[in-house]
């Protein structure tokens, strides 16, 4: 078997020029690729479907950052821009066993099926009064920065309690989290800056409860739920990145594959397939999370003919693992809504740590992108889709901008 340094490394593209190349070489590499993070930063990524849920639910891999030893030997510096996503904090993203049941409980409690489902009248209001914002005789509009964005921001300021007046800000701030390009003298700014911010929204919440799930979280913690603040504040960190990036990305991605499929566009828009179908099918082809950071062995793991050393990191290549033939068939590179196995992908996680929000982030465009089409029709892209690019985010399928003809 295969370990350490012996395979040659994958580095990860930290402009991500061409996701789509990169997720087939890490899947030709096998179901275990030797990659380098942005940063020379050495790491394995499951790269195919089987082994990936495989890899989920092994108690071998865990979340603390202590088993790492490239970590241990100080070899990771405080200034990597990608340390608030691999050392964000404690919160369900980052502990296993007893702590990690705890905390995903308090979220789920917030985030119940009743709960979600009680949002969808607001969701389409929000929805409603941004389409009513476009031009009502059509024209050229970033639909990514008028509707796909805004639309997750003030769902999720909605669900945390939050005051819409940070929004902007925390816009600035999540794009230099998420960046590879974020200056080293900027990351430990972005993360105090940001974390501040949520503490102030628990501060706010503990003087004056709401119907939120700050609200609920903070006095789970005073019913005894032994909830400090400091998790209370990654949580919502957590929550408010994951539960807007990939919901913003999901209603992108899924534009763009209607607008590069127009026989799939035709099937929906006739009612001859859902709009579930849609949403199941983009999540799996184009799954808005391309990297998920990360998971540190503490013993040796066999993978296939190589092995993941004790005290190495792992990375979830979700991107990869969509497309994977040997769980979707040999058209798993083509967008096909009536695909039979479009329910099958894990792009949100698998296992006991499953995301607690994909309820809630199926629903939004559940609900957005029914109004946007009843809407515009004929919506298309503007400008070919070879034009469109990638934000340089390495975890996340995330665009610039997305320009589209609202009635071409």
């Amino acid at each position: 078997m295969t370990t350490g340094t012996a395979a040659p490394r994958i580095a990860l593209d930290p402009f991500v020029t061409d996701l789509d190349a990169e997720s087939a070489a890490l899947r030709a590499a096998g179901p275990l690729a030797a990659v380098e993070l942005p940063g020379g930063v050495p790491v394995w990524a499951v790269t195919h479907h089987a082994e990936a849920k495989a890899l989920l639910t092994d108690p071998r891999l865990v979340k603390d950052i202590q088993v790492w030893g490239a970590w241990q030997r100080g070899e990771i510096p405080a200034d990597w821009p990608l340390i608030g996503l691999a050392n964000p904090g404690r919160s369900m993203l980052t502990v296993d066993g007893a702590d990690h049941r705890r905390l995903r409980t308090l979220v789920a409690q917030a985030l119940t099926p009743r709960r979600v489902e009680r949002m969808r009248e607001r969701i389409g209001k929000l929805a409603q009064g941004l389409l009513d914002a476009l031009p009502a005789d059509g024209g050229t509009v970033d639909l990514k920065s008028a509707f796909a964005y805004p639309l997750p921001m003030y769902v999720i300021a909605d669900l945390m309690g939050m005051d819409e007046a940070r929004l902007p800000r925390l816009k600035v701030l999540f794009e230099k989290f998420f960046s590879t390009q974020t200056p080293p003298e900027e990351v430990g700014a972005t993360l105090a800056e940001l974390a501040g911010i949520m503490a102030e929204t628990v501060a706010a919440k503990r003087a004056e409860p709401g119907d939120d799930l700050t609200s609920a979280l903070v006095l789970a913690a005073e019913d005894g739920d032994r909830l400090t603040d400091a998790e209370i504040v990654s949580t919502l960190q957590l929550m408010v990145a994951a539960g807007h990036e990939t919901t913003i990305s999901l209603i992108v991605n899924a534009v763009v594959n209607l607008s590069t499929h127009p026989e799939q566009r035709a099937l929906v828009l006739s009612g001859r397939a859902d709009w579930s179908a849609v949403i199941e099918e983009t999540l799996r082809y184009s799954t808005p999370t391309s990297h998920v950071l990360i998971r540190f062995a503490t013993e040796d793991v066999p993978v296939g003919d190589k092995v993941i050393p004790a005290g190495d990191a792992l990375i979830v290549s979700y991107g990869a693992i969509g497309r994977d033939e040997n769980a979707h068939g040999p058209t798993a590179g083509s967008f096909d809504i009536t695909r039979e196995t479009r329910n099958r992908h894990i792009s949100f996680g698998h296992g006991p740590h499953v995301c607690p929000g994909a309820a809630l982030s199926r629903l939004e465009a559940g609900v957005a992108l029914p109004a946007l089409y009843a809407r515009f029709p004929g919506l298309d892209l503007a400008v070919p889709a070879s034009e469109l690019r990638n934000k340089p985010v390495v975890t996340q399928n995330d665009l610039f901008e997305l320009p589209v003809r609202l009635n071409p």
